[in-house]
């Protein structure tokens, strides 16, 4: 098997590298590899609408099925590569097949973090990160499973307990840190978001580390450092992911976090480039830090970035990094990163359950959360694009518009 253009990973990121790829001009050969079962579909809804059966599968397909064959895309799903030779520019495949390729693209996201502790493999130990990953749990609920334990109090873990409860379950939601939200918001934004769950009836527990998993065969506990058991007929892991990025790394590309790539997003081997979640770049929203950004706004700007590269439009990337989540009836809207912010300003009263948090760095509008706000959002990413400075007592009035901050 040979293509001009062989993309690894069918999530949001190969997808949209696919398709931008054809959109830029793009005549040669494309072939995607993927090692689930299923053309590209959207990841987010799995852990919203899909979970809470307000979406069919068929409306998370990233486009219909019969696209890929119209537009020449070679699809190669249930497979997965487990090997790289950059030189002589070829992949292994689980099949035992090769593939040469002439551009690689490296778009494999990563696997869901695993406990370390005892336990950790018992059945009835779920992660949400793709659909076989919510059917099965969506049959163990259909078969009478109520009382689950999810733990980690990220986004991840924060829709998953929406979903139970609306489902009926009885949730309790355990996270180590002391608030939840901890690593991508302020204390504002993490109190708020407790004291919803708590009010739908979550059983809602911060600075708890996890002991163990207990059950023969099964799980039916969770035992923390105190000794106490928490009665569970099943466990989500919502603690982050690792980088899906082993042949790569083998194969001698550069990386820890991650692949490390350029302001191009080519990694360090010769005609190779990682996008999304594995890869590792130096954003300026952040200060030029090295980091991963997990979001589909990411993965699929990247992936526009390469296939213009590609196409011979080679231009750096410089994306505006934004994120949402859905839990209840609360629509949640992050633009910008609020790493090392010094100072937060509420604008709003959470009470009304409609309010924003602007996170600034030396005075300068660094990233703000708006919850039930869009009119906020939709104004604020501007000042923050801007790196504005904007006068606090008019911004923490939510009766100026911030636009006319800008």
């Amino acid at each position: 098997m040979q293509a001009d253009v062989v993309i690894v990973g069918a999530g949001h990121g190969g997808a949209q590298c696919a398709i931008a790829l054809r959109q830029n001009g793009f005549t040669g050969s494309i072939a995607m590899i993927g090692r689930e079962p299923e053309p590209p579909y959207e990841r987010p809804p799995l852990s919203k609408e899909y979970f809470a059966r307000e979406k069919t599968f068929d409306r998370l397909y990233i486009r219909p099925p019969q696209f890929w064959d119209e537009k020449d895309i070679a699809l190669h799903l249930g497979v997965e590569v487990t090997a790289v030779d950059p030189t002589a520019k070829q992949l292994t495949l689980s099949t035992g097949e090769t593939c040469g390729y002439g551009h690689l693209v490296w778009a494999t996201g990563g696997d869901p973090r695993r406990l370390s502790c005892a336990g950790a493999e018992l059945a009835g130990v779920h992660a949400v990160r793709t659909r076989a990953d919510c059917d099965q749990l969506m049959g163990e609920i259909d078969g009478g499973v109520k009382n689950i334990v999810v733990i980690g109090g990220g986004y991840i873990g924060l829709e998953a307990a929406a979903v139970l409860t609306k489902l009926g379950c009885q949730v309790t939601l355990l996270e180590a840190l002391p608030r939840v939200l901890a690593r991508v918001a302020g204390p504002e934004l993490s109190a708020f978001y407790e004291a919803e769950h708590r009010a739908h009836g979550v059983d809602l527990r911060t600075g708890v580390a996890v002991d163990s998993l207990v059950g023969e065969g099964r799980v039916n506990g969770v035992k923390l450092a105190d000794g106490s058991v928490i009665p569970a007929d099943a466990v989500i892991v919502g603690i982050g992911i690792i980088p899906a990025v082993g042949p790569l790394i083998a194969a001698g590309a550069a990386g820890g976090n991650g692949l490390d790539v350029d302001e191009f997003c080519r990694t360090s081997l010769p005609d190779v480039f990682a996008i999304g979640d594995c890869a590792a770049f130096a954003c300026d929203y952040a200060g030029g830090a090295v980091m991963r950004v997990e979001s589909v706004q990411n993965a699929n700007d990247q992936a526009t970035a390469v296939a213009k590269a590609i196409t011979g439009d080679v231009q750096p990337y410089r994306a505006f990094p934004w994120f949402w989540s859905n839990q209840y009836d609360l629509r949640l809207q992050t633009a910008g990163l609020s790493l090392g912010y010094d100072q937060t300003v509420l604008r709003g009263n959470p009470a009304d359950r409609a309010f924003s948090v602007v996170y600034l760095k030396g005075g300068k509008m660094i990233a703000l959360d708006c919850v039930n706000m869009v009119k906020d959002y939709v104004q604020g990413r501007k000042l923050v694009e801007a790196g504005a400075s904007p006068d606090l007592e008019r911004l923490a009035d939510p009766g100026v518009p911030l636009k006319e901050l800008l």
